[in-house]
């Protein structure tokens, strides 16, 4: 289970991320960052790619939903993240590739969800579950429509998001049911072994083998007599 030190890593890049983003005040470490105003661009490649700060009400690309949907949206986040990590532990015998998709997407899910449970009463503007997640990638790529709804650009996204779907494409790539040949080798069975017929086995013994047997037999008893 070593993977979910990678699931650890995009946790904490996640949340250091968007605390930089949103701003805010750590008691603990005495550490107070303004943060950027909502909405305010910062370019890193041009108009291709900024830093920009939004945040997501509901579900994903911005579609808002009301307040009983996005306390079920919460508390199934939670449950989603429960079975993603109960899924990575039955799966800790499969292919590393495997494991780090399952530790991208769950590492993702639990950034979003600290997001909506939390953040709602550590910035006091919600209850909890009912927060609001932090976005903050900006990229200027194709227009598309989902649900109906056209955009003339990539939604804005977090490191959360990223990883998510980076996890879900390597998953549905790399991920495969367990090899016959080692179905096999379970079960006892070498997959290079071949299965010889019992009517083989007994033709391939020599047929001369009770001649011989009883040839000898005869030699030693003329020896005996001869003694």
């Amino acid at each position: 289970m070593k993977v979910l030190y990678t699931t650890l890593f995009i946790v904490i890049a996640d949340q250091i991320t968007k605390f930089f983003v949103k701003g805010g005040t750590l008691p603990v470490l005495n550490l107070r960052v303004e943060g950027m105003y909502y909405g305010q661009s910062i370019d890193v490649i041009g108009e291709f790619f900024r830093i920009t700060f939004v945040e997501n009400p509901g579900l994903a690309f911005g579609i808002d939903v009301n307040d009983t949907s996005k306390l079920l949206l919460s508390l199934f986040s939670l449950l989603a993240s429960i079975g993603i990590f109960y899924y990575l532990y039955k799966s800790r015998d499969q292919k590393l590739i495997v494991r780090l998709s399952l530790a991208f997407i769950l590492g993702g899910a639990i950034g979003n969800l600290i997001d909506r449970t939390f953040y709602g009463v550590f910035y006091g503007y919600a209850p909890i579950f009912y927060g609001r997640v932090v976005d903050f990638f900006n990229v200027d790529f194709f227009d598309f429509t989902i649900f109906g709804k056209t955009f003339d650009r990539w939604p804005i996204f977090n490191i959360a998001d990223a990883t998510v779907t980076i996890g879900v494409i390597l998953l549905l790539i790399f991920h495969r049911t367990v090899p016959e040949e080692k179905k096999e080798i379970e079960k006892g069975a070498s997959p290079d072994s071949e299965v010889v017929p019992i009517e083989k086995v007994e033709s391939d013994q020599p047929e001369n083998l009770e001649i011989t047997a009883t040839g000898t037999n005869d030699v030693e008893d003329n020896i005996r007599k001869e003694n």
